[in-house]
This record gives structure tokens, sequence and C-alpha cells, in this order.
């Protein structure tokens, strides 16, 4: 009987001292109660996936949407700073009201940012704070703020532009003329010619293409190659329109499409008549007999001349 009752003992003395233990390391007076409602900001990532950044266009622009939301049991009124990258310029609410247990959805248009400046797929943070202006008509006097953050990425831009160097003047048939092709990257990732197409509208022309297609061009240089345009001795004197069309390899890659083109109009005359051609020393007897020839007296004047004087004559004779 002392052992069961020795026994009882320690068991209550061990729950005891339990008891005591939990008391004396627990808080006070702290009874779990519920997070009192509050309000929040959120932003609306693409995919609904916060890692996923804002593409913007080739024109610099995008639009972010973003919430508030406000589950407390007053109405709240939150004024809007933004943070911007790249100088980009912003149009988005200034203040709003959300009532309460309710959310509101903005929109924060990006826009102004030169995405040929950037190298293609740089990212920057962008971010959308919430100041807590007052609860009701009530000004809240501590600062209370949510901020949400997001990032912008540049495009990949391909721009290739091609030109073609202006003629001096006009061309003889049976000559050749050399121009120069230039083509410039205006796009902000490196890129190269693709196809290569060079047209003209004279049947009796003959165009080079010298382009190199492996030739790779950094964004903002340009790259020249020279063109040789031949004339065939028939030529008739005509203006021959001459054109280039090129395509960018990295937008094909890419699954797009991007072409540029130019054209320069080339002048087509014939060789001068007279021209002399060091191989025929015969044009020069023909040029003396030409000028010997033309020296000598007109003889359809020369007697026109004299019928008129013999007719004068005999009219003298007659009156005398």
């Amino acid at each position: 009987m002392q052992c069961l009752t020795g026994g009882l003992s320690l068991r209550f003395g061990v729950i005891l001292s339990s008891i005591i233990f939990l008391c004396l390391f627990s808080p006070i007076g702290t009874s779990q109660q519920p997070e009192p409602p509050g309000w929040d900001l959120g932003i609306e990532y693409p995919l609904e996936d916060e890692d996923n950044p804002f593409k913007l266009s080739s024109s610099g622009f995008v639009t972010v949407t973003f919430f508030v939301s406000n589950n407390e049991l007053l109405p709240i009124t939150v004024e809007f700073d933004y943070d911007i990258p790249f100088d980009g310029a912003f149009d988005g609410p200034e203040s709003e009201t959300i009532g309460a247990g309710n959310n509101k959805t903005f929109s924060l248009s990006i826009s102004g940012i030169d995405v040929r400046d950037n190298p293609a797929e740089t990212t920057e943070e962008f971010s959308i704070t919430a100041l807590l202006v007052s609860r009701g008509s009530v000004p809240q006097p501590i600062p209370d703020s949510r901020t949400g953050t997001g990032e912008l990425i540049i495009p990949t831009i391909y721009d290739l532009e091609v030109r073609i160097s202006e003629p001096v003047g006009p061309m003889n048939s049976g000559s050749e003329m050399t121009l120069t092709v230039y083509v410039e990257n205006l796009g902000n990732v490196m890129d190269r010619v693709g196809s290569v197409e060079v047209s003209d509208n004279c049947p009796l022309l003959t165009v080079s293409n010298d382009l190199d297609t492996t030739k790779d061009i950094v964004a903002g240089n340009i790259y020249s190659s020279p063109i040789v345009i031949a004339a065939s001795q028939s030529h008739p004197q005509r203006n021959c329109d001459v054109e280039v069309m090129i395509s960018s390899n990295g937008a094909t890659n890419s699954g797009g499409s991007e072409f540029a083109e130019d054209s320069v109009r080339v002048s087509i005359e014939p060789p001068p008549v007279n021209q002399e051609s060091p191989d025929d020393p015969g044009d020069e007897d023909e040029v003396i007999d030409e000028v010997v020839s033309s020296n000598l007296p007109n003889t359809g004047i020369f007697l026109t001349v004299l019928v008129i004087l013999f007719s004068a004559s005999k009219k003298t004779n007659r009156r005398l």
C-alpha cells in the first residue's frame, strides 16, 4: 500500500512540475489572437510568376497591372509612388480610396524607354509603393506603406539598314561602275546579313553581288561592300534602277522576318560617235578628207551667182 501511495505521489509531482514549468516559460496574458484585418499591395506578374519580367515592346512601352486589397473595417486612402528604371516615363494613379473589405485594380503605363540604346535581354527592377494616409476620415499618424517590385526586360531588336552610294555621273555603254553598299546594324544585338537580292530593270545591265553573309555586325556598326555595275556595248541610252534587298539573319533564326532595301538610278549613255580608237589609225585620214572637202567652194552656189549676173547683163544691153 505504501508503494502504491509513493508511486501516485511521484506521478503527481511530475505533473505539477510540468504545469509550473509551462506557466513560468509561457508568455503571460498573451492568448493566441487572430491577426487584425489589414491591407496589402500586389502586382499581377506575367504567367502569375514574380520571377517573370515584364518585356518592353520595340517602342519601349509596357503596362503593369497592380492592386490594393483592403480587409479592414474602414475605407483607406493611399498615395502611390513609382520608381522606373532605364529613364522611363510613367503614367499611374497618384492616390486612391479603397472601400472596406474590397480590393481595387490599377494600371501603370511605362513608356519612353529607348530599347535600342540598351543591350538585348538587360533587366532592371521597378517598384510601386503605396503609403497609407487615412483610415476612414482619420489621418494615419504612423507611416504605413506597402511596396511591390518587378523587373523590366529589354527586348531583342533585329534591325538592319541598307544604303547604296550615289553614282558621280552617267556611265557609257561598254563600261563599268563601282558603287558601295552600306549595311548598318540599328538593332541592339549582334546580327549579320541573311539573304541578298540584287536586281535592276535593264536587261543589258549586270550587277555583282559581293555582300558577305558570314560577317558579324556589332550593334551600332556599319559594314560596307562594293558592287560592280557593267553595261554591255550595245546598251541603249536609258536610266536604270538598281535595287539591293537584304534580310536579317538573326530575325530569321528567331522565327521572324526583317527586310531592308535601297535603290539607286544609274544613267547609261552611248559612247561618243567620233570617239577615236587607238587600234584604228584609219580614222585620221577620214577626218583630214572631211576637213579638206569642207574648204572647197560649193558648186551649186557658184552656178547660181553666174546665172544672176548673166541675166542682169542681158537686161542692161536691151535698155541700151
